[in-house]
């Protein structure tokens, strides 16, 4: 049986979420309560994920906003109900 790294990067999120909201990580999201998943993408391909993450991390914080507010203009919390 092989495992599926997109399930395994699913389940990954939910728990990074729920950490989150929790505040069970010391650090940034919780110095600054960072609780809510207000933009995320999906793909089939986790190396391309992987990159994208790495693409997002080196824009400003300008472009980072930009994007969110195409996607969710309200900034609403996307993982509520999961």
């Amino acid at each position: 049986m092989t495992s599926d790294p997109l399930s395994e990067s699913r389940a990954g999120l939910v728990k990074r979420i729920c950490e989150h909201k929790n505040k069970l990580i010391k650090g940034f999201t919780e110095k600054y309560n960072v609780n809510k998943l207000v933009y995320f993408e999906e793909t089939q391909d986790i190396n391309a994920a992987i990159e994208r993450e790495k693409e997002i991390k080196k824009w400003r914080r300008e472009k980072k906003n930009q994007l969110v507010n195409i996607i969710n203009p309200n900034w609403d919390d996307l993982s509520l109900g999961w």
